[in-house]
């Protein structure tokens, strides 16, 4: 089931523009983040813990086995990405990758669940890592997993 409801565009520019290519391209364009092939993506969607109005944002496409994870990683900043509190108050999300779209429930990992989970992040887009080392903070990792 997908979610519903009025739709809120980012603020930031360059998030609106890739999900507006991604979705109207069935996931055939925007699927790659600033233009580089190595670095696929999914679009998530979400609904605001504050407004209740639904916000798509384009995250990394870390895959394994059917089930997704989301990094909070804001590149590496000392605070999380909004998304994070929207998952956190309303974990029912809808993640398009390519042309597939499906409902998924997200959950915070911790202790070992965490750690396998953000290896294999780091390993697919070792990125994370560079971020980890630019912040004090832990950054979440969340497990999607279909409904």
């Amino acid at each position: 089931m997908a979610l519903e409801g009025e739709y809120e565009p980012s603020p930031e520019q360059w998030v609106r523009d890739q999900v507006e290519e991604f979705e109207s391209s069935n996931g055939q364009r925007g699927n790659i983040l600033r233009g580089n092939p190595e670095w696929p993506i999914v679009v998530i969607t979400s609904r605001g813990a504050k407004s209740g109005k639904l916000r798509k944002n384009p995250v990394m496409r870390v895959e394994k086995d059917g089930k997704y994870v989301a990094i909070a990683s804001l590149g590496g900043a000392p605070k999380n990405p909004t998304w994070y509190y929207n998952f956190v108050a309303n974990p029912e999300v809808d993640l398009q990758d390519g042309a597939e779209k499906h409902t998924y429930v997200a959950r915070r990992l911790e202790g070992d669940e965490r750690t396998e989970w953000w290896d294999y992040a780091v390993a697919t887009w070792a990125t994370y890592g560079e971020y980890q080392q630019k912040t004090d903070r832990e950054i979440p990792v969340f497990l999607l997993e279909r409904v």
